[in-house]
């Protein structure tokens, strides 16, 4: 059924997944819509975000972040409407970027609410190039990479939402660029729109070797987001003194075991310290999010001026999320995924 008035529609974890997320993963119940007592707001999605980061949520393994309980609702970003208003600084009409998670419906008390105005222009990329994803890979480039013009930078995923800011902005800095993306369609996009100097085909044959003819003087900055596969064919290309942002691990989201092979740990320790390299992962709101206002202004004045291009996948209907978010997981989506909710 599409979005109501009077039905909160909710997607609640039914059952931990082992492995990718399946049909009995995710359950779809309907609600009464709450109503907003003194102090309160309540919130209609118009946009939900989906992330690779969901799939540790399903989990109850330790991780940063504490996971979804069984019967909870599916956690994640939206853009929403202020539907009815009892707080000061929202007024009905208003669109907000909130946590609102996987469901029509929420109550909020205005904390981390952002008011986005009236009449945003594109408000679903507050959830994408202008948001989560776009603060990630300015901060963990600018921050932990450090890139130097001339400097050669990799990135993987180089086609969805975090890995293209990431090597637009390389660009910009005056860096090489040098994209990891799954196909041939991916590539051509990553060099021909987004300017990157090269981009190789992970499911092509001879990764490695591809991807040591796009770096002739190695890798400098390796910014992180895929592991596997792609990071075994990086790992001897990185030269002394890298930087590795790690904002994910997406190859490895549903695996239900340690990869197959060699233990290649001591081998990995010892390249951090021959080659004097820095890794570091990070949890992007918890270290930067203080930056948010200076990344916003920036990133924001390279897409006006056209300096940075920003692709976005709008998939309509609440009932599609938990298949689009499989996809996702597989490396389906062709930029930032989002689902539309709402009828604005």
């Amino acid at each position: 059924m599409p979005q109501s008035d009077t039905v909160n529609r909710q997607w609640i974890l039914n059952r931990r997944p082992k492995g990718e997320p399946d049909a009995d993963t995710l359950k779809l119940i309907e609600t009464d819509v709450p109503q907003p007592g003194p102090g309160e707001m309540l919130l209609r999605a118009e946009y939900l975000s989906l992330d690779p980061y969901m799939r540790g949520r399903m989990s109850d393994a330790p991780s940063y972040a504490e996971p979804v309980e069984i019967g909870g609702v599916m956690v994640g970003g939206t853009v929403s409407r202020v539907v009815a208003s009892q707080l000061d600084g929202f007024a009905e009409g208003d669109w907000v970027l909130n946590f609102g998670g996987w469901q029509d419906y929420t109550l909020s008390d205005g904390t981390e609410v952002t008011n986005l105005g009236k009449n945003p222009d594109n408000p679903s990329w507050a959830l994408g190039a202008l948001g989560m994803p776009g603060l990630t890979a300015w901060a963990g480039l600018t921050k932990i990479g450090q890139p130097k013009p001339g400097e050669t930078i990799a990135v993987a995923a180089a086609t969805g939402p975090v890995g293209a800011t990431v090597g637009q902005i390389g660009k910009i800095l005056g860096c090489r660029v040098v994209g990891i993306a799954g196909g041939p369609e991916k590539c051509s996009y990553a060099v021909e729109t987004l300017g990157f100097d090269a981009c190789i085909d992970h499911k092509a044959d001879n990764l490695k070797e591809n991807l040591a003819e796009a770096t002739p003087d190695g890798i400098d900055v390796y910014f992180e987001n895929v592991g596997g596969k792609v990071l075994n064919a990086v790992l001897p290309r990185l030269n002394d003194h890298a930087r590795i942002p790690v904002c994910g691990l997406v190859s490895q989201y549903n695996a239900t075991s340690l990869p197959d092979g060699p233990d290649r740990l001591n081998w990995l320790m010892s390249q951090i310290l021959i080659k004097r390299m820095t890794l570091r992962g990070f949890i992007v709101f918890e270290e930067f999010g203080q930056y948010y206002n200076e990344f916003a202004s920036e990133v924001g004045g390279w897409i006006r001026d056209g300096k940075l291009h920003y692709r976005e996948e709008v998939i309509d209907g609440l009932e599609n999320a938990p298949n689009a978010f499989a996809g996702l997981l597989r490396g389906e989506n062709f930029g930032k995924r989002v689902i539309r909710l709402g009828k604005d």
